[in-house]
C-alpha cells in the first residue's frame, strides 16, 4: 500500500453537520446523576463496554512520570503488543494515545473518497470521515461496499457484537480499517491483526479488556509506509510513559487475561441469565456487553436510573439497551433486584 496523501477538505467544502459532541456515548455518570439526584451511591455503570475488573495496577517507576518517554520504552510496549496480537514485524505496529485519537487522525491521512461504514456501529467513525469531507454512508451489508474507496467496520461490532469472518472482509479500492476493540477475548483467528491483507489497517484498544481506558492508549497495524506516516503523524512522545510502562506489564500477562477470559464468559452468561428473567430479548454482544431489546426499553432505564444504575440506551432504536457486565456480586444481586422493585 502506498503511504498515504496528506489532503484537507478542498476550498467550501462542507463538513459533517453531525459534530462529535452530539454522538451519545457511555460513561457519562456526570449527566446520569443530574438526572437522579436521589439515586443510591454508588452508582453502577453498566454504561461502557470496559471490564468492570481492571488489571491491577503496580508501583511505576518514578521516571516514568518525571522524564520524556525513552524509544526503548516504546519498543518494549511494541514488542509486548506484536507477541500479544500475533504480528510478527513489529514495525508495522503504531502505539496511539488511545484508538479515538486513531479513528480521528485516519480521515485526515486520505484524498476525498467515498466511505462505505458497516452499520449500525460506533458512531464516532462516522463523524470523523464526514468532518473530513469524505462522502460517507452507512450500509447494513458487505455487498454494498463494492463501489467503495474505504471501507470501515467494527469486528466484532458494537454494539450488536455481529463479527465478520476473516474470509468474508471485503476489498475496497483504496483502504480496509477494522476496528477491533472487542477481539482480545475471542478466537485469534477471528483478528486479521496477525495476517494483515494489503491496503487494511487494524485497530486495537487496551483500555476495554484491560479495564483501564484512563490509560488512553492503543495501536494501529498497518504496512510499514502507512505505520510510518501514522508515526509522524502524532509526533514524538505520543503516548506517554506511565502508558507505555502500564500497557507492557498488562499485555505480557497471559495468566491474567487467561483467568479473565473465564471470569467474563461466566459473568456474560449470568447477565444475559437476568435480562431474559426481566423479559429482554437478547440480539448480541461480545464477552463485554449484551445488547438486548424490550418493547418498553426506556422505562427500564427510568427505573434502573432511580437505583443507581446507568445502562446505554440508542436514541435511534429505542427498543434497544447495551448492558456492561457488573463487576461484583454485589452489583449483580442489584441489577436483578432493580428489575423487579
Amino acid at each position: 500500500m502506498k503511504a498515504l496523501p496528506n489532503t484537507t477538505p478542498a476550498a467550501g467544502k462542507r463538513l459533517s453537520p453531525r459534530p462529535s459532541q452530539g454522538v451519545e456515548h457511555g460513561g457519562d455518570l456526570t449527566a446520569v446523576r443530574a438526572r437522579f439526584p436521589d439515586a443510591p451511591e454508588p452508582w453502577i455503570d453498566l454504561s461502557t463496554g470496559i471490564n468492570p475488573v481492571p488489571y491491577p495496577v503496580p508501583a511505576l517507576p518514578t521516571e516514568a512520570w518525571t522524564r520524556l518517554p525513552e524509544r526503548a520504552q516504546e519498543q518494549a510496549l511494541i514488542a509486548a503488543a506484536a507477541r500479544r496480537y500475533g504480528v510478527t514485524d513489529p514495525t508495522t505496529i503504531v502505539a496511539a494515545p488511545g484508538t479515538q485519537a486513531l479513528i480521528q487522525t485516519l480521515p485526515r491521512l486520505l484524498s476525498q473518497s467515498r466511505v462505505a461504514i458497516l452499520g449500525p456501529t460506533y458512531e464516532e467513525h462516522e463523524v470523523c470521515w464526514r468532518r473530513q469531507g469524505h462522502e460517507t454512508t452507512i450500509v447494513t451489508d458487505l455487498d454494498q461496499t463494492t463501489d467503495a474507496d474505504v471501507v470501515v467496520l467494527v469486528n466484532p461490532d458494537n454494539p450488536t457484537g455481529r463479527l465478520v469472518a476473516v474470509e468474508d472482509m471485503p476489498s475496497p479500492s483504496k483502504l480496509l480499517v477494522v476496528d477491533e476493540a472487542f477481539i482480545d477475548l475471542l478466537a485469534p483467528a477471528c483478528s486479521l491483526a496477525g495476517n494483515l491483507p494489503p491496503n487494511t489497517i487494524v485497530l486495537r484498544s487496551f483500555g476495554k479488556t484491560y479495564g483501564l481506558a484512563g490509560v488512553r492508549l492503543g495501536f494501529a497495524i498497518a504496512e510499514p509506509e502507512t505505520a510510518d506516516r501514522l508515526r509522524l503523524e502524532f509526533g514524538p512522545w505520543a503516548v506517554p510513559g506511565p502508558a507505555l510502562e502500564l500497557g507492557r506489564l498488562a499485555l505480557d500477562d497471559d495468566g491474567w487475561l487467561n483467568a479473565t477470559a473465564e471470569r467474563l464468559t461466566a459473568d456474560r452468561q449470568r447477565l444475559d441469565d437476568i435480562l431474559v428473567e426481566a423479559g429482554f430479548t437478547i440480539l448480541g454482544g461480545t464477552p463485554l456487553f449484551c445488547l438486548a431489546e424490550h418493547p418498553d426499553a426506556s422505562t427500564f432505564v427510568e427505573r434502573l436510573g432511580r437505583h443507581g444504575i446507568h445502562i446505554r440506551r440508542f436514541r435511534h432504536q429505542p427498543r434497544w439497551l447495551r448492558f456492561g457486565l457488573p463487576g461484583s456480586d454485589a452489583a449483580f444481586e442489584r441489577l436483578r433486584n432493580s428489575f423487579s422493585n
